[in-house]
């Protein structure tokens, strides 16, 4: 095997580590805290002329959102996830508290004993 092979390999099983079940938990609760958070910095905005919240959550959040629904999709097959629970599962990327829901459920679903 050749060094470049052998590096291909490395570079590649970090990119598939990072497609992990735990990186997602915790993708899901940081985008649905930065999510809560947008939302209450948009009422800042509308209210209080505050635009800073939002021009620094944004971005953030939107680069969070992208991550969640990437990572998602990679874990459905792995994961066994059928249509019906990846649906939910990104559909919780866009509702208020839904990053907590998912994350909840995978935990449940994690520790269930197996029949």
């Amino acid at each position: 095997m050749s060094p470049t092979n052998v590096a291909d390999r490395a570079r590649f099983g970090r990119l598939i580590s990072v497609f992990s079940l735990k990186t997602f938990r915790v993708v899901a609760l940081t985008e649905a805290t930065t999510f809560l958070l947008l939302l209450v910095a948009s009422v800042l905005k509308r209210t209080a002329d505050a635009e800073i919240g939002v021009t620094i959550l944004g971005p953030i959040h939107g680069a969070l959102f992208v991550a969640y629904v990437l990572i998602a999709l990679n874990l459905k097959s792995e994961q066994r996830w059928t249509t019906k629970e990846t649906g939910y599962i990104l559909l919780g990327a866009v509702i208020p508290f839904g990053g907590y829901a998912v994350d909840r459920w995978l935990a449940r679903r994690e520790y269930a004993p197996v029949a």
